[in-house]
């Protein structure tokens, strides 16, 4: 996907899960900043980001991920809502890697300042019980960037169950995400084809980061699978 979207320039499309999460973010974040909105009111706000962003979308799934939505924000607050009104939202973070000519940047979803409490939000229909590799490694930077001694969480919401996890090892999972950055930089300086970069990876299509329509279609003009 970083080959297709950001070294060939295509579109950067994607399917109705990730909608699904950037919705139902939207919902909490209302629900959040407004303690006293009907969570009925921040289910809607969900749901009218939802059909705004799908309305091209022909990803087969829209269906099922409308059904899911107001249930998700309703346990999103639920487990939230105790935390009280976040200091922030969407903040941005910039981290620096000796070696690495950008800056590493990120956006966490909620902070409590006071508490200490920096939480990042995963919708999900299968409730994990520990945190992905990935997920640990993006939220490591968000702790390395804002301080050792914030507690840095995830809240992993599906529409019937709901649990936060904290971040552990964090500096483990800060130097594979170091190495990745790496790792990429060399990569980009094979070449400055971009063709040339294209020709020496092949996608997983099976992944949900090509489950939208016009996603798979380029992956198949350019690789041909």
């Amino acid at each position: 996907m970083f080959v297709l979207t950001k070294v060939l320039k295509y579109p950067n499309t994607v399917g109705a899960a990730a909608h699904r999460g950037t919705s139902v973010e939207t919902g909490v974040a209302h629900g959040l900043f407004n303690p006293t909105a009907p969570v009925s009111e921040c289910a809607e706000k969900a749901m009218e980001q939802f059909r705004t962003l799908t309305a091209l979308s022909g990803d087969p799934r829209v269906d099922k991920e409308t059904v899911a939505i107001p249930d998700m924000v309703r346990l999103g607050l639920q487990e939230l809502r105790p935390y009280g009104i976040p200091s922030s939202a969407q903040g941005q973070i910039h981290y620096d890697v000796e070696g690495l000519g950008v800056h590493l940047t990120g956006y966490y979803d909620f902070e409590w300042e006071q508490q200490g409490v920096l939480i990042d939000l995963k919708t999900t229909h299968a409730l994990p019980s520990q945190i992905s590799v990935s997920h640990a490694m993006q939220v490591s930077l968000y702790k390395a960037a804002r301080g050792d001694n914030l507690s840095a969480r995830l809240t992993y919401v599906t529409s019937k169950k709901t649990h936060t996890l904290e971040l552990e090892n964090h500096r483990d999972h800060l130097a594979s995400l170091t190495k990745v950055a790496l790792t990429i930089q060399k990569f980009l300086s094979l070449s400055n084809d971009p063709q040339e970069l294209a020709s020496i990876v092949v996608p997983d299509t099976d992944s949900f980061y090509f489950n939208d329509t016009m996603t798979r279609q380029a992956a198949f003009e350019v690789w041909g699978i």
